[in-house]
């Protein structure tokens, strides 16, 4: 059996209006207000504020006995992730697949 897919689709048991969907449907502009923001919490800084006035303590520590620094992408990755590449040097098993 073909299927007329440009023939409109309305069944007789569809005859709610417009209207009567609008009731069942709650209007989102005469709610309530959120005041707090839920996707920016306060404390939060946007992207592109300024921070030149705020001091930044950071810990660098150095390299531990399980960990080397890749040479091909520069991350420090745990002994378990080394693979000694062709030319020589330590690579991760991410950059020596690619």
């Amino acid at each position: 059996m073909a299927t007329d897919y440009d023939a409109p689709r309305k069944s007789e048991d569809e005859s709610e209006s417009i209207e009567a969907l609008k009731e069942r449907v709650p209007d989102k502009a005469s709610g309530s207000v959120d005041v707090e923001d839920a996707d920016n919490p306060s404390g939060f800084e946007l992207p592109g504020a300024d921070l030149s006035d705020l001091e930044l303590d950071v810990v660098v520590l150095p390299p531990q006995q399980d960990e080397f620094t890749c040479m091909d992408c520069f991350l420090v990755k745990h002994r378990s992730q080394a693979v000694l590449g062709a030319d020589g040097h330590l690579s991760c098993r991410e950059c020596d697949a690619s």
